[in-house]
């Protein structure tokens, strides 16, 4: 045998380990920031409760003003369906599927097929501002195609860095709303 197929079969080896480890390691990810901003809990949660509002804070909206939005409903069940031609926004659907006014609203992601979260805003009074908790929650293999699942699940890794800062700038801009 050659040493160019002994190493062409090295790397097919290496490669079905590697993409067969994807399937095997935990799919599961959680990112979460908060912020404390000085404005009462139902101000706030105004903000947040309802997709119209979203334009003035959320980070996305900011990275690409002129994707297509539509924003149909109100409370559970408002559902926001988004599409850009900038890949860091994408293209999917997001619906509120809880909430408890002023305290807490849950909503359920669609990526356009490459994946699902959910995602929650947690407000807690505190002397006179609201503590926003704002996670997400998703399985990585959840949604998307069989292919496409050991990518996700290594991607899942690197997902509190990349979604964390745009959180992050969120809360800021909320802040900033909110307080202005």
């Amino acid at each position: 045998m050659s040493l160019l197929k002994k190493i062409a079969g090295a790397l097919l080896g290496l490669v079905v380990v590697i993409v067969g480890a994807g399937f095997l390691l935990p799919s599961h990810v959680h990112v979460e920031r908060e912020m404390t901003i000085n404005a009462a809990p139902a101000e706030v949660f105004a903000l947040v409760s309802d997709f119209e509002a979203w334009d003035a804070w959320s980070p996305w909206a900011k990275i690409d003003p002129e994707a297509e939005m539509t924003i149909t409903g109100s409370g559970i069940g408002q559902k926001m369906t988004w599409a850009s031609n900038n890949p860091q926004v994408g293209h999917g659907t997001q619906e509120i599927t809880a909430t408890k006014s002023p305290s807490y609203l849950k909503t359920h992601l669609d990526f356009g097929g490459q994946g699902v979260a959910d995602a929650a805003f947690n407000l807690m009074p505190e002397e006179g501002a609201t503590k926003i908790t704002w996670s997400l929650d998703t399985d990585m293999r959840e949604g998307a195609p069989i292919w496409l699942q050991p990518i996700n699940t290594y991607v899942g890794f690197f997902m509190d860095s990349m979604i964390g800062q745009d959180y992050e700038q969120g809360l800021q801009n909320l802040k900033d709303v909110a307080e202005g």
